[in-house]
This record gives structure tokens, sequence and C-alpha cells, in this order.
């Protein structure tokens, strides 16, 4: 018995300490903005900015343009919150969004007046090329001669 009272002694500084830190870390807590908001959030680096309207989650349109979530998408209100896409249907929203590797978009920030100060690129244009060698080549309409028909590389 003198043994664990003996340890218990020496082990309640340490755990006084412990709660006091516990108390204490709550004075460390981030400001809020005017609109009760939690400030100006740090976005990454390829983080985009434009307008969102979810129409029938999944599908979004993204500055006027139909676009679409990713699955698992995350979407966080003003305070950081994440928000289901289906409680902002038909709300149009000023955001910065990061895109998945499949060009979807994953993860969207609704922003606050003093976030939405800061300059940030807008939707990139994506230089896809849908084109065919074939659809390049001569066509035949049927009542060409023979001597005059393409000549194809063999």
């Amino acid at each position: 018995m003198k043994r664990c009272l003996k340890t218990l002694i020496l082990a309640l500084p340490a755990v006084c300490v412990a709660v006091w830190m516990t108390l204490a870390l709550p004075a460390n807590a981030q400001t809020t903005g005017s609109d009760g908001s939690l400030g100006v959030r740090q976005f990454p680096k390829t983080a985009l900015r434009g307008m969102l309207v979810v129409k029938a989650p999944p599908e979004v349109s993204l500055n006027g343009k139909p676009d679409r979530l990713s699955p698992g998408a995350r979407l966080r209100n003003l305070n950081n919150n994440f928000v289901t896409p289906g409680a902002l249907v038909d709300q149009e929203l000023l955001v910065n969004y990061t895109r998945d590797s499949m060009g979807q978009i994953y993860e969207v920030w609704m922003l606050s007046a003093e976030e939405a100060k800061e300059k940030r690129a807008g939707l990139p244009s994506r230089g896809f090329n849908f084109g065919f060698e074939s659809s390049a080549a001569p066509q035949d309409n049927g009542k060409t001669p023979y001597d005059q028909l393409p000549r194809y590389k063999q």
C-alpha cells in the first residue's frame, strides 16, 4: 500500500501539468471575422477561383459551365466545417476549388468577403485535341474515277 501511495504522490505533478495544459488550449482559439467566419484561411497554391452552383449532386455548374463533383468531394463552409452538396442546391457561391486527377472538382471552400479579396487564378483553359488523323484525309463521294482516288501510304 505504501508503494502505491508513493507512486501516486510522484505522479501527481505530472497529472496536474497535463490537466493544466488541456485547459489552457482553448485560450489559443482562432479569431473570427466580421461575418462569424474563422478569418482568412490558407488555401493550396493550386486552388482556383470560381462561381459554383450545385444543380443535382454530383452535377454542378462552375463559371456557367456544367461540371461534376468527384466521389468523396469535400465542401467546406465559412467556418471550415464540411457541408453536404445537397444543402447547397441552387445557391450561387464564390469558391476556391481544386480538382482531382480525373479533372473533377475535389475540394471546395466557400469564401468570406476577406478571402474573396485575395487574387486567385480562374478556371484554366484546357487544350484537349479530339481530332483524328483519319478525319483530315480526303473523302470519296463515290463518283470519283479510279485514277483520281486519293493515294494512301502503305
